[in-house]
C-alpha cells in the first residue's frame, strides 16, 4: 500500500507557496517604503493569498473528480491573477510563489486517477 503523502504532495506544495505568498504580501503591506504599504493592491494580493491557501486545502481533501477538476480551474484562475497583480505591484517574490503554486497544481493534476479519486 502506498501512504497518502505522494497523492497530496501537489496539494502541500500549492498550500505552503500560497502561504508565502501571503506572508510575502503581509510584509509588502504593513511595511514601511515597500513602495505598496497601505495600497489596495497590496491588500487584494493578501486576500488572494488566502483564498489560495483555502482552496489548496479544500483540494487535498477532495473527494470527487468533478470538485477537484473546479477546485483547480479555481486555483489556476487564483494563481494567474495574483501572479499578475505580483507583477503590478513590483512584488517579484509574491510572482515566484505563485510560479512555485503552479508547480504545485501541475503536481496534484499528475497523480494517478485511483489516489486522486480514493
Amino acid at each position: 500500500m502506498s501512504s497518502s503523502f505522494p497523492s497530496k504532495s501537489g496539494a502541500i506544495v500549492l498550500l505552503i507557496a500560497s502561504l508565502t505568498g501571503l506572508a510575502i504580501a503581509l510584509y509588502a503591506y504593513f511595511t514601511p517604503l515597500t513602495g505598496v504599504t497601505g495600497t489596495l493592491g497590496a491588500l487584494v494580493a493578501i486576500l488572494a493569498c488566502l483564498a489560495l491557501a483555502i482552496l489548496a486545502l479544500l483540494l487535498a481533501s477532495t473527494q470527487g473528480p468533478g470538485s477537484a477538476i473546479f477546485l483547480r480551474i479555481l486555483i489556476l484562475l487564483g494563481l494567474g491573477g495574483t501572479g499578475f497583480a505580483a507583477v503590478l505591484l513590483h512584488q517579484w517574490w509574491i510572482g515566484v510563489a505563485m510560479v512555485v503554486g503552479l508547480i504545485g497544481l501541475i503536481l496534484d493534476l499528475m497523480r494517478p486517477a485511483h489516489l486522486a479519486h480514493s
